[in-house]
């Protein structure tokens, strides 16, 4: 039930939307900034995210709620314009990814609505098996801290860090990812074909209480 904990903290958010989603003419896309804070509820079972997009002058809402019968999340999202949430999507996560579906209308047509997370990057801290040619000290191995997007479990590999020689050792912080993405997708044709209409790429500014 702790698979949203990666987003718990404060984050800037590069947005790019697509301006008509489902029209017939070339697409044509916007980019613009958001900051979001994300807070923890019910153990982690459950959390409230509010987005600023400055630009914009709006704000939007998501609550994301795990029922402990199915295993599965809702989330249900709101725009200050409105007021009002749109209908929820509901899944969970697979490893690193999220896939949430949901039914919703848009332009007065029944469409199928699609959320993808992906928790990316890690702070790791890389370990030398030797001595690095430059910083070590008494012959000792030295340890660097990098940012290094992946998917999947770390890896061990030479060469993995300029500077740093032999093969690398590579651990998580225990911190959680400090990228993470966002996609949104609509479907007119009941989910046999997916269109993207919004991005959001995710830096984290700050941990919970931070």
């Amino acid at each position: 039930m702790n698979d949203f904990d990666f987003l718990h903290g404060s984050w800037d958010v590069a947005n790019r939307r697509l301006t008509a989603p489902l029209g017939s003419g070339p697409a044509t896309w916007v980019e613009f900034s958001g900051h979001a804070v994300v807070r923890p509820l019910f153990g982690g079972a459950g959390n409230i995210d509010e987005i600023t997009f400055p630009t914009l002058g709006r704000q939007g809402v998501t609550l994301r709620l795990f029922d402990h019968e199915t295993g599965r999340w809702s989330i249900h999202w709101s725009d200050s314009r409105t007021g009002r949430p749109d209908p929820p999507v509901v899944g969970g996560f697979t490893g690193d990814r999220g896939d949430f579906h949901g039914e919703d209308t848009y332009d007065g047509r029944p469409i199928g609505v699609h959320f993808t997370w992906y928790r990316l990057g890690r702070l790791f801290w890389i370990l030398s098996a030797e001595p690095a040619a430059s910083g070590a000290v008494d012959g000792k191995a030295e340890v660097r801290a990098v940012y290094w997007t992946y998917s999947g479990a770390p890896t061990t590999r030479p060469g993995a860090v300029p500077g740093v020689a032999g093969p690398a050792r590579s651990g998580r912080d225990g911190l959680g990812p400090d990228t993470a993405r966002w996609e949104h997708e609509f479907s007119a044709d009941g989910g046999r074909t997916w269109e993207l209409n919004w991005t959001m790429d995710l830096t984290r500014t700050g941990h919970v209480g931070a």
